[in-house]
């Protein structure tokens, strides 16, 4: 049976390639899941959302194991104060669990930010709303996607 999830309806109604890898089981780590899906970590890309400003939310592309500094996504925002959405509001903002998230169905307004990284690889592989299985598509697909990505060096270190 196909998975069909809000992110593969709006690449679909978007016309963006992509193709599905689903896992025998859910893997366990970052590493795991990239060499399941015959990828380097770096292409493996994390969705994290963040609240800041009383119930605004930003969702923050990183690439593979790369931390996020929090520092850097304050002041691309021009905010002082961000927090880690919990497991709560990441269900309710993106309509999935946190390990499946991805930036193809957010609410209009919610601002998406990518590290620089994220769009170094030809090819990425994302969330794609349901566990163990995830969305393989080319950088420029995803680019193209996300109209609105605001891209800035956000990693640590």
């Amino acid at each position: 049976m196909p998975v069909i999830t809000q992110a593969t309806q709006t690449l679909d109604r978007l016309a963006i390639p992509y193709r599905l890898f689903t896992h025998v089981s859910p893997p366990v780590s970052l590493q795991e899941a990239a060499r399941e899906r015959g990828q380097d970590p770096c292409q493996v890309v994390r969705s994290i959302l963040f609240r800041h400003s009383g119930d605004s939310f930003v969702l923050v592309l990183m690439a593979g194991p790369g931390q996020i500094s929090w520092k850097r996504v304050r002041a691309h925002l021009g905010i002082t104060r961000l927090s880690l959405a919990d497991e709560a509001e990441v269900r309710r903002v993106t309509g999935c669990e946190i390990g499946t998230v991805n930036p193809f169905s957010l609410p209009a307004g919610t601002r998406v930010l990518a590290d620089v990284h994220v769009f170094a690889p030809l090819e990425i592989s994302i969330g794609s709303g349901q566990r163990g299985t995830a969305i393989i598509l080319e950088t420029v697909s995803l680019r193209q996607a996300l109209p609105g990505v605001e891209v800035a060096d956000l990693a640590a270190g």
